[in-house]
């Protein structure tokens, strides 16, 4: 259902004539820019699922199922709830208030800008687009340069689906991102590191603009002695090594009981074996590093040291930007690895004496966009819980979560702000606009002046 297509330029104003216009208010509307952004997803597979794998050499199914069917998903959701989610909440009042009425109306913020990462350039853009719209927005899509194939489909797509004044697609890299920084929005929705994420919050600052910032972190796994140490090496290990390790809530380190360290570790390698096979190089379901300076990143935090052995791993090819499953068993406090997301395909594990000593040990450092605890006991898993802080938390599972479109979805601290994901979406995108109605039938003089003795002993018996 391909509708008119056109030339994005990224003004904040061209778009902001549409929203006063009304244009995007009516739910009508809303519903069949949904359905048009499902249809992109689905008439145009084929071409985006290439991008994914010209980009970051995406297998088939992940691209399919970490991209595509993910944020059908979502848009789905989105227009199947959103009359119910637009509709508006009634609210009891005061009886100083009465005969009145009140209730909290949603209401669309207005022009927003999305800003989406390379890692997963589809899903982490068209994801909160579906909640701005669902809400009733117009808004910028600037897909990011690091991924081009995929920004070049989208810039190419989008447009023949969607309304074109409401929404544009804007290409380019660092001075792009600038130039549409510097223009005033009603919401900005950045995806990415913290680096970037404090230069869009400064940015936001000048025009007081509201923002959601999904910066990701060091999510850390803890692994209790009681677990299925099986399950969990397997569980592990996919979601460390998914899109090569490229993923923001990826475990990206592992504190493990010293008594079952050994057996974990063993478990990892079984794990990736059956996965990739003895040559990873050779499977078609192991991506790739997305750049050469990524590529040298991550190899240079395998070379640093700062770990007891290599378990598993560190084999690498410059020219296919390839680095293997790797597992680094021992890690320093200090080591390099440790200072920094790893953002690749590496795992670094830590023995730690018990639970306690992880919890206090995740405490001890920046909350991160997700924990993890694989454990029989439900006492431990609730001691995770209750005792750290993160952006959200997987039982005996890593990754779920981002996938659960009814649960928020979005970091605390240095790995983020804001939530979206089904009804949190909606919400990130609009304003709760409190109303509050009154009959003139009833006015009672008691609350005008002048306020006489007798008033005030009746008012601090009403209220």
């Amino acid at each position: 259902m391909p509708q008119s297509g056109y030339t994005g330029s990224g003004s904040a104003e061209r778009l902001r004539a549409a929203f006063r216009a009304g244009r995007t208010r009516p739910l009508e509307w809303r519903i069949k820019q949904l359905r048009c952004l499902e249809a992109m997803l689905v008439e145009q597979e084929g071409p985006l699922i290439k991008a994914l794998a010209a980009d970051v050499a995406k297998p088939e199914i992940e691209g399919w199922a970490s991209e595509l069917a993910s944020t059908m998903g979502e848009v789905r959701l989105a227009r199947r709830k959103l009359k119910s989610w637009a509709k508006d909440r009634r609210l009891a009042i005061p009886a100083s208030h009465r005969p009145g009425r009140a209730w909290v109306h949603s209401e669309p913020l207005g022009v927003a800008l999305i800003i989406g990462p390379w890692n997963f350039p589809i899903q982490l853009l068209l994801s909160p687009l579906a909640g701005a719209i669902a809400a009733g927005n117009c808004a910028v899509i600037k897909p990011s340069e690091l991924a081009p194939e995929t920004s070049a489909a989208l810039a190419q797509f989008l447009p023949q689906y969607l309304d074109d004044s409401a929404f544009e697609v804007v290409e380019g890299g660092v001075e792009a991102s600038t130039d549409l920084l510097a223009q005033k929005w009603d919401h900005i929705f950045y995806t990415g590191n913290g680096v970037v994420g404090r230069i869009v919050a400064q940015a936001a600052a000048r025009n007081l603009t509201p923002t959601t910032l999904e910066l990701g972190g060091k999510s850390p796994v803890v692994v209790a002695s009681d677990a299925d140490l099986r399950v969990a090496a397997r569980r592990i290990a996919w979601g460390r090594f998914f899109n090569a390790g490229q993923v923001c809530m990826a475990p990206d380190y592992v504190l493990v009981e010293s008594s079952v360290r050994k057996n974990f570790v063993e478990e990892v390698a079984r794990a990736v074996a059956t996965f990739y096979g003895a040559d990873p190089t050779r499977s078609p379901d192991f991506g790739r590093i997305v750049n050469q300076h990524h590529f040298e990143r991550v190899t240079g935090l395998i070379d640093a040291g700062g770990y007891e052995r290599l378990a598993m791993g560190g084999q690498r090819d410059a020219v296919t930007r390839y680095i293997a499953p790797t597992v680094l068993d021992g890690v320093d406090d200090g080591a390099p690895v440790m200072a920094e997301e790893i953002f690749g395909p590496v795992l670094p594990i830590r023995p730690v004496r018990d639970v306690r000593e992880a919890v206090e040990y995740v405490n001890a450092r920046p909350k991160p966009l997700a924990a993890y605890v694989f454990t029989s006991s439900r006492d431990t898993a609730r001691l995770v819980e209750r005792r750290t802080s993160s952006g959200a938390l997987g039982v005996n599972n890593v990754v779920l979560h981002a996938t659960a479109p009814h649960l928020p979805f979005g970091g605390v601290g240095e790995s983020g702000m804001g939530s979206y994901h089904g009804r949190w979406g909606f919400d990130t995108f609009s304003h709760q606009k409190a109303v509050l109605t009154k009959s003139t039938r009833l006015d009672v003089p008691l609350a005008y002046p002048p306020y006489t003795e007798r008033k005030s002993r009746l008012v601090r018996r009403l209220l």
